[in-house]
């Protein structure tokens, strides 16, 4: 694990150097292949070096994030056709990478913490820096209080736990069973808003409308899963006290999963719309984890890495729409099947993934994630239909106004689409429909 790390610091000086733009990208493309090819234990931790470990959890969600990289700095060839502090930009997304590499393998819990907290810098620095309106500040302060209010406590409880126990690696912490609420209510709060929870999910349609493709994309495809591996990783040690309590979030992530998915049809704004979704998705993720069963974890994980590539490709669209009309609204964004019925095939694809339709991992997380919180009460089956049918419907909602109607008269030029963006939507859909093929993996091993 340690050889990866290396490889992406040793990437560094690479950002600064001239006409080194493209050379980053098809490193970290080399390194994702050397990554999959890690052999990796289906049912213990592997790799394992003085703190970093992998199991199949953190193997899928780091593939994930070094995808989402590479996908990243293709779609932000804008920044690099107008030099516009190039060098910077891919530092950043090296430096997330890096933050977001530490927090998937270690296996230290405050070291998980200092990583899941560092990963924040880099993304208030892609929204503040690159976003398009001026209200980008005000989103990267909603951003950073939000997560960090939440996560004050839980670096207490990690203090707590090490005081207690003298020891906080997370195989060692998974024979302990701690009933004791205030700690409880600390390490799980940071994870809610990270994923984000209804009622604490106000930072996430901000920090989404207002930061670049960049920083959507890794917004979406990467760091509400952070929420999710955290709830994983820690709930292994709180088992008997999360039976108690769990009733209490999967109430508010269900009803809230259902008030925000009728909050999409109220959307103006496509990145709105699109980020209102994703907490959508988020709170059946929050369900499976906190049921602590087999098909809920299992379900999570793969809706996990669903929601990763199927969000990301949706943000992409969306800014390859911005780039052509200059504007997100949905009144102005209309008729473009007219203007480029070849886009229109990729909206239908990645919108139809959303709505989980065969044979998308979207479909897979949650046929298991309903049977999961099937099992724990049949009362869910109101909200889970009512969630299923609108995310039907605000995606259905949003690609007919999209593709129909008439085209705004304003518009007096316009090019077509650049096999560049054909390509990462491809990078996007391919891996999000191929991978059920060989679902066994994620499958079994819980």
């Amino acid at each position: 694990m340690m050889k990866f790390l290396l490889m992406m610091i040793f990437m560094i000086p690479l950002c600064f150097m001239k006409k080194m733009f493209w050379m980053v990208q098809m490193l970290l493309l080399l390194m994702m292949f050397m990554f999959m090819n890690l052999t990796v234990m289906v049912f213990m931790n592997s790799n394992l070096s003085y703190m970093y470990s992998c199991d199949m959890i953190s193997f899928g969600l780091i593939l994930l994030s070094i995808w989402i990289c590479i996908l990243m700095i293709m779609s932000s060839e804008n920044l690099f056709k107008l030099n516009f502090y190039t060098s910077f930009f891919l530092f950043n997304v090296i430096f997330l990478l890096i933050m977001l590499y530490m927090t998937f393998s270690v296996m230290n819990l405050f070291m998980f913490y200092m990583f899941f907290e560092g990963s924040l810098i880099p993304t208030l620095l892609l929204i503040i820096g690159w976003g398009y309106q001026p209200e980008r500040l005000q989103a990267g302060m909603y951003l950073l209080f939000y997560t960090l209010f939440a996560s004050l406590p839980l670096l207490m409880g990690i203090f707590y736990i090490f005081d207690y126990y003298n020891c906080i690696m997370f195989y060692f912490l998974k024979f302990m069973n701690m009933d004791l609420f205030m700690l409880y209510l600390s390490m799980v709060v940071a994870f809610l808003v990270k994923m984000p929870m209804y009622f604490v999910h106000l930072w996430l349609p901000k920090a989404h409308v207002e930061a670049p493709v960049s920083g959507s994309m890794i917004l979406a495809g990467i760091m509400l899963k952070l929420g999710g591996y955290g709830l994983i990783r820690i709930l292994v040690f709180l088992q008997e006290i999360n039976l108690k309590f769990n009733y209490f979030w999967i109430i508010i992530s269900l009803i809230g999963g259902f008030y925000i998915s009728l909050k999409c049809f109220c959307q103006v704004d496509i990145k709105s719309l699109i980020a209102y979704s994703s907490v959508a998705h988020m709170s059946l993720v929050i369900g499976g984890i906190m049921v602590m069963n087999y098909w809920g974890y299992m379900g999570s994980y793969i809706l996990m890495i669903g929601h990763g590539l199927c969000s990301s490709g949706m943000f992409c669209l969306a800014n390859i729409n911005y780039e052509r009309l200059h504007s997100r609204s949905l009144f102005i964004n209309k008729g473009m099947m007219s203007f480029m019925p070849s886009l229109s095939l990729w909206w239908f694809l990645l919108m139809s993934s959303n709505m989980a339709a065969p044979p998308s991992l979207n479909l897979l997380g949650e046929i298991s994630l309903m049977n999961s919180l099937l099992s724990w009460s049949l009362l869910t089956m109101i909200m889970l239909m009512m969630i299923s049918f609108f995310s039907a419907g605000y995606s259905l909602y949003l690609y007919s106004y999209i593709q129909h109607g008439k085209y705004y008269m304003g518009l007096y030029s316009f090019y077509s689409g650049v096999s560049r963006e054909y390509l990462i939507l491809l990078l996007h859909w391919l891996p999000l429909n191929i991978m059920i093929m060989k679902v066994d993996y994620s499958m079994i091993w819980f």
